[in-house]
């Protein structure tokens, strides 16, 4: 018997035979309309549905994405997490789902950059798409920065998480919330100050989330970069991709000078933010996977500099 006729000793069922054996059956009588313009239109029904809904949309929609950066590299592909919705009167029974994916692939095919200016635009489009006076849009990505060792000058690839979300409403106008976490090294000033030699360290994660002013402009201000810098230039040292030996030891030795609490991270960044003119409110969290815990520490604070000036006038 050769290798052909051992593959085929065994007689099946043709596909379609196999297909009803597993539960399929034929097509049934066709009556509803197969044309657009036919078909019922639930969602657009007219009615009083008893409350207004604050937002309706789709979630967890991932999608290429182009990504400008200040930081090399200077443009870079990744993938977006997207949120869209906008909210719907007790008068209209739903939204139109299809449209927010729609939306988004005209932007893809039109190149999209993921930049605020843009996407303000494509929130106020997205309103008139979806027939409401207001739309929002969140997307969450991994951004990339080039980092290179303190002595050595190698370089490695870092990320960061970022968020940009963007709420259009047609009295109003938009409002542009950003968020960053970086990652950062932390080196506790009590086991220091307590021990004969050395000191426990950890990775400390540290997320801001900050409310741009209306004149923010992205040309001049890379935010991310702002908001990194912010979080690394206020932490014990920074986090390396690529460390030779004089690298580790100029690393470890610049965390042992300079120790810091969880408290100390945020009000230090939180004095940055406060600093940063194209910030109009804040809130920073830091949270520290301890070396020698199983739990965390955390510490947050959120300030509002608009608030403040109001307070001030009165």
């Amino acid at each position: 018997m050769n290798k052909t006729e051992l593959n085929q000793t065994k007689q099946l069922p043709t596909k379609e035979e196999r297909h009803k054996l597993f539960g399929s059956v034929d097509p049934g009588p066709r009556t509803k309309p197969v044309e657009k313009d036919q078909m019922a239109d639930l969602q657009n029904s007219r009615k009083d549905f008893l409350f207004d809904i604050d937002m309706v949309g789709i979630s967890n929609v991932k999608h290429p994405i182009r990504i400008p950066s200040s930081m090399t590299p200077q443009i870079q592909t990744t993938i977006g997490t997207f949120s869209f919705g906008s909210s719907i009167a007790k008068g209209s029974k739903g939204t139109n789902m299809s449209r927010f994916t729609e939306q988004l692939d005209k932007y893809h095919n039109e190149g999209f950059a993921i930049d605020i200016e843009t996407l303000k635009q494509f929130t106020e489009e997205l309103a008139g798409r979806l027939k409401q006076t207001d739309a929002e849009v969140e997307v969450t990505f991994p951004w990339f920065f080039e980092r290179k060792g303190p002595y050595s000058d190698l370089t490695g690839m870092n990320h960061a998480d970022a968020t940009i979300r963007v709420e259009y409403d047609q009295e109003t106008g938009h409002d542009v919330t950003v968020s960053l976490t970086g990652k950062i090294t932390t080196l506790c000033p009590c086991s220091k100050e307590i021990s004969e030699y050395s000191a426990h360290n950890q990775r400390g994660n540290v997320t801001m989330t900050v409310k741009l002013t209306d004149d923010f402009n992205e040309q001049e201000i890379d935010w991310k970069a702002a908001l990194l810098e912010a979080a690394e230039s206020n932490a014990s040292a920074r986090i390396h991709p690529v460390l030779k030996r004089p690298d580790e030891k100029m690393v470890t030795e610049q965390a042992y000078e300079n120790p810091r609490f969880v408290e100390d991270i945020v009000r230090l960044v939180a004095a940055d933010l406060y600093e940063y003119p194209f910030v109009e409110s804040f809130e920073v969290q830091c949270r520290n996977e301890e070396s020698i815990h199983l739990h965390d520490a955390v510490a947050s604070l959120s300030y509002d500099k608009k608030l403040e000036r109001t307070q001030e006038e009165r």
